[in-house]
């Protein structure tokens, strides 16, 4: 199944003195790059959460939120720095009494100094860890879900659009020849008016030379069977699903290179609107293609 790389996914689990909620919100990118942003206490643990990630996930831009509320205080992966906070107060004492002042330290003003709390550097306990990975993991899934869902709705507007340049296929191919006929008669006459105004005949052979090499210029039949291969296999990929976006895109330019050289050979005005409608299709599947995986 094919993914999209824009999504949302969320979490939320109550476990044993601790609630945790997982957001992920991810956009379009050429590779997977995630930005966290993780509790201190949960930081140690963000190589895992990577390894995790990468089994739902391979492109995106991904932006991964976890927000903890930690009622049991063994799980506070916080330290009080008293080396600092000890030369603080010994330093308002001293300059207190050098004003003859008494000095009674309050001891709750430290609580909101953020600079004197520090991460503990323990590792999180085993099932607090395994936790926060399962819940991870339930928001990955909901992630990939709506990513699927939006893919979906992608991939079924790519195949319309691959079912109308097949109909423009077989018009060009059925005018082609048309075209080249009438380019044919079309330089017999021009030469039969140039010759007839020197008095000098029209030289069969010499004709059928110039109609070899306008018949070369003309002929697309190679371009229309590439073309048909290049669509046959956009719809393979977009049924087939899996991480297919790189592939489509690449089809896709293989395709414009063919139908720019139809355009280019039969210069002919019914076919050169259907040229620039297939190119404006083609473009159009291109964007979808850029925000799936």
């Amino acid at each position: 199944m094919l993914k999209s790389m824009t999504g949302y996914g969320r979490s939320t689990h109550e476990g044993d003195g601790f609630t945790m909620t997982w957001e992920i919100r991810s956009v379009n990118s050429r590779h997977l790059d995630l930005k966290w942003r993780l509790p201190m206490l949960a930081r140690s643990l963000e190589n895992r959460f990577e390894k995790t990630v990468r089994k739902f996930g391979q492109r995106g831009r991904v932006e991964l939120t976890l927000n903890l509320q930690i009622q049991r205080a063994e799980l506070q992966a916080v330290a009080f720095n008293t080396a600092q906070a000890s030369a603080m107060l010994d330093e308002l004492a001293k300059f207190a009494s050098e004003r003859g002042d008494s000095f009674a330290p309050d001891y709750t003003r430290m609580l909101g100094m953020s600079f004197l709390w520090e991460d503990s550097n323990k590792e999180p306990e085993k099932e607090f860890a395994n936790a926060l990975v399962e819940g991870l993991e339930l928001a990955l899934a909901d992630w990939n879900e709506a990513r699927a869902k939006e893919a979906t709705a992608l991939s079924a507007d790519m195949l319309e659009r691959t079912e109308r340049m097949r109909g423009w296929i077989t018009t060009i191919t059925e005018r082609a020849p048309q075209i080249k006929e009438e380019r044919f008669e079309t330089l017999r006459d021009r030469l039969t008016e140039v010759l007839a105004r020197v008095e000098s005949e029209l030289e069969e052979q010499r004709f059928l030379q110039e109609i070899t090499v306008l018949s070369d210029k003309l002929d697309v039949s190679e371009e229309i069977t590439r073309l048909n291969a290049h669509i046959e296999r956009l719809d393979e990929l977009i049924k087939g699903g899996g991480e297919a976006g790189k592939r489509l895109d690449f089809t896709l330019q293989e395709c414009f290179r063919e139908v720019n050289t139809c355009g280019n050979k039969i210069q002919d005005q019914h076919i050169s609107r259907i040229i620039v409608d297939f190119k404006n299709e083609l473009e159009k599947c291109r964007e979808q293609v850029q925000n799936l995986e």
